[in-house]
């Protein structure tokens, strides 16, 4: 039988996101549980990017929420469920948010455009503020203002992602930029599915870029001096992520036929850098 905690381990390591860098440096038992929610993440997020008939997506995120009810009652079926009953008795993460992180995933099934920042936000805080929050009280804290600083920074994580995989996720029939500052910028939709750039698409996504840095400053702001140490994990993520962002930015935005990364050394020395540092 797969021990538990050694399939989230693998899966998460086999993906090579920056956020394995930022669990490097955490006690083990910390460790063990941030990975395993990653790796529950992970497991509903390849749902929505691997299977090709939706039908059969819809049937699998519904499974996936029946296992987060036998998870908390103590009889989860797959590994990941396994890893995280164990994680939950440790630590306080409420039903609802996993259950949050699925309805985001369910909205990649349902809508491929989103009309305004407002609905943007919304799928945002599902698929990544969510995880922050889950990820706060792994990391541990004593000031709920820490939990602003979480669901900011969520925002912030998933907005960079966005503008990385603007190539990438239009491929797949999806633009997550807002449909009201596409027209704002002049940029048709049509123009980033075909992989055009133009001065108005750079200017659209110095746009997004901009909101996203405020979004890691708000999220600073509001993050207490006493529970700084313990929220290292997301610091040092957010050093990866706006050095990600500044590369993108540097390079013109280039993010129709290409897609930005940084190498793992310059991630593992961000993150010792971050870590002694904080």
């Amino acid at each position: 039988m797969t021990d538990p905690h050694a399939y989230c381990q693998e899966k998460a390591a086999a993906s090579g996101s920056s956020f394995y860098y930022s669990f490097m440096f955490l006690p083990p038992e910390r460790r063990q549980a941030i990975i395993a929610l990653y790796a529950f993440c992970r497991e509903v997020d390849d749902v929505v990017d691997e299977c090709q008939d939706p039908q059969i997506a819809h049937t699998t995120l519904d499974w996936w929420r029946h296992q987060v009810g036998l998870i908390y009652e103590g009889t989860p079926q797959h590994p990941v469920g396994q890893a995280l009953k164990d994680v939950i008795q440790r630590f306080n993460l409420p039903r609802e948010l996993l259950l949050e992180v699925i309805d985001g995933m369910q909205m990649d099934l349902q809508q491929t455009r989103y009309l305004d920042w407002k609905a943007l936000n919304l799928y945002c805080y599902r698929v990544a503020s969510v995880v922050g929050l889950l990820s706060a009280e792994i990391f541990g804290y004593t000031n709920r203002q820490t939990l602003k600083y979480a669901h900011d920074l969520g925002l912030a994580f998933q907005l960079t992602n966005i503008i990385r995989d603007v190539g990438e996720d239009a491929r797949r029939g999806r633009i997550y930029l807002p449909i009201n500052e596409l027209q704002q910028f002049g940029v048709p939709a049509k123009q980033i599915l075909d992989g055009q750039y133009s001065d108005g698409f750079r200017e659209l996504m110095a746009f997004q870029a901009k909101r996203a840095r405020q979004l890691y400053e708000q999220a600073f702001a509001q993050l207490p001096a006493e529970d700084r140490k313990a929220q290292r994990p997301g610091l040092i993520m957010a050093a990866i992520y706006r050095t990600l962002l500044d590369e993108i930015e540097a390079d013109g935005f280039q993010v129709l036929d290409r897609r930005t990364s940084l190498t793992p050394l310059r991630k593992i020395w961000l993150a010792g850098k971050t870590w002694f540092g904080a």
